[in-house]
């Protein structure tokens, strides 16, 4: 593997994380949503990651064993959760059904911080892999001078 694959694998790994954050973040923004524009309540999303060679057809012809099995990730789509919306009791609320009861996401602060946490801890990871490969690519300039 060479410097400019390890970087495309980590920037590729950002990407997702990134993208993965805004979702999180939507999440929690939306908790106490009880009306979207496509009616209802809002419902939780998550993103769908999949491992996606980091090569161009190109480089693909010209790869040899080593580097065979390299892989990056990308964001295959962003899913919409199938949980059923929370049911409380509110008659005064302006979206409360005849009974009463407003539907609200059935979203879990805990659930949405510890993916937050788990999102930032990888995004730091491929910060560090990136800066730790720029330290050898300077270490490799420094040893053929």
């Amino acid at each position: 593997m060479d410097f400019m694959s390890a970087l495309d694998i980590s920037a590729s790994g950002m990407k997702a994380q990134r993208t993965h954050m805004n979702v999180i973040s939507m999440n929690l923004a939306n908790i106490k949503t009880t009306k979207t524009p496509e009616g209802g309540a809002y419902r939780r999303k998550s993103v769908a990651m999949a491992a996606t060679p980091v090569y161009s057809p190109f480089d693909k012809a010209m790869e040899d064993a080593k580097d065979r099995e390299l892989k990056g990730v990308s964001v295959r789509g962003i899913i919409t959760d199938k949980r059923p919306h929370k049911t409380v009791f509110e008659p005064g609320h302006p979206d409360a059904n005849a009974e009463g009861y407003v539907n609200y996401p059935d979203i879990n602060v805990v659930e949405e911080m510890a993916n937050m946490i788990t999102t930032m801890r990888s995004y730091e990871a491929n910060v560090q892999a990136i800066q730790d490969t720029k330290a050898m690519f300077n270490k490799a300039l420094q040893i053929a001078r």
